[in-house]
């Protein structure tokens, strides 16, 4: 699917025009990408690149255009059980145009960095912007998921509370690898500022753009260690339980057998103490059955098992 945008008073709107400044390829089906390796000379390694989820950021200059390949996190959707994907993006600048390729069809040019621009090449700074955006708001969104699945975990013993933790922990992984990814890319960039044709803004906003991938770095470096120990605790604390609810349980069963143990000895049929005609004979039994078990639970209190 294709999407068609102008610079209109410096803002981007969709058109119709087959001669737009900027042309978005959603998912592109093989006829697209064709057009795209053959029409456009784009490299089909590069070109699969941008719909691999599992290919790391980087920037290629071809002999028409530029190649730019950046991380962004997908959409986050119930049915992925906690678990955070991230996938690639592609944007290729040439001289009068820029073509960006995308996995899946997502609001591209939406939030306040898109309302003012001057060039093509600032769009691929604030596309690289936004995506960094969206990392620090999911992380923001894991930080609070994590704070609630830590209270059930205390109150339950269910292993799919853990199993969503070990979930969210795998997810910052690919967060902290793709973040870095992207700081290396944004590295380059500043590095061939000059080649690519930055104005001085843009250079100014690369710097920022520098500033809080960094920063978005360590946020998720701290939150991925952060989970990390609070998984070994977690599974510290839960065995702890466990161990005292088994040393509980064993004391309890200590307490039934012993008055069991006293009225089966005087079950038998063997000769009694006292006579079985006896009208106390019943309750002395009863009574040292009681006296048994209360010795179990003195001396458990006394060693303060």
């Amino acid at each position: 699917m294709q999407k068609r945008y102008d610079i209109v008073d410096r803002r981007i709107v969709e058109t119709d025009n087959e001669n737009a400044l900027i042309t978005v390829f959603i998912n592109p089906d093989a006829e697209e990408k064709k057009h795209l390796v053959e029409a456009l000379k784009l490299d089909e390694h590069t070109l699969n690149s941008a719909l691999d989820p599992d290919e790391l950021a980087r920037m290629e200059f071809e002999p028409e255009h530029m190649a730019v390949i950046f991380k962004r996190p997908r959409n986050y959707s119930g049915a992925e059980q906690f678990l955070f994907k991230v996938s690639s993006a592609g944007a290729f600048l040439f001289k009068d145009r820029l073509v960006v390729v995308l996995p899946e069809d997502v609001p591209l040019f939406d939030g306040a960095q898109f309302s003012r621009f001057s060039s093509p090449a600032g769009l691929i700074l604030r596309l690289i912007s936004r995506s960094i955006i969206h990392f620090r708001e999911h992380l923001k969104v894991i930080s609070m998921i994590s704070d609630e699945l830590q209270d059930k975990i205390h109150a339950s013993m269910d292993n799919k509370y853990l199993l969503n933790m070990f979930t969210l922990q795998k997810s910052l992984v690919y967060y902290v690898n793709s973040i870095n990814s992207n700081g290396a890319l944004i590295e380059k960039l500043r590095n061939y500022a000059g080649r690519i044709g930055f104005t001085t803004d843009e250079l100014e906003f690369l710097d920022d753009i520098l500033i809080e991938n960094s920063q978005c770095n360590r946020q998720a470096d701290i939150f991925s260690n952060i989970l990390a120990s609070l998984m070994d605790a977690r599974a510290s604390i839960v065995s702890n339980n466990l161990n005292v609810l088994m040393k509980t349980l064993n004391i309890i069963t200590i307490c039934i057998m012993l008055p069991t143990l006293v009225v089966s000895i005087f079950s038998m049929n063997v000769p009694l103490p006292v006579s079985q005609e006896h009208v106390t004979s019943f309750w002395f039994i009863m009574v040292l059955a009681f006296f048994s078990m209360a010795t179990v639970l003195y001396i458990w209190r006394l060693k303060r098992w």
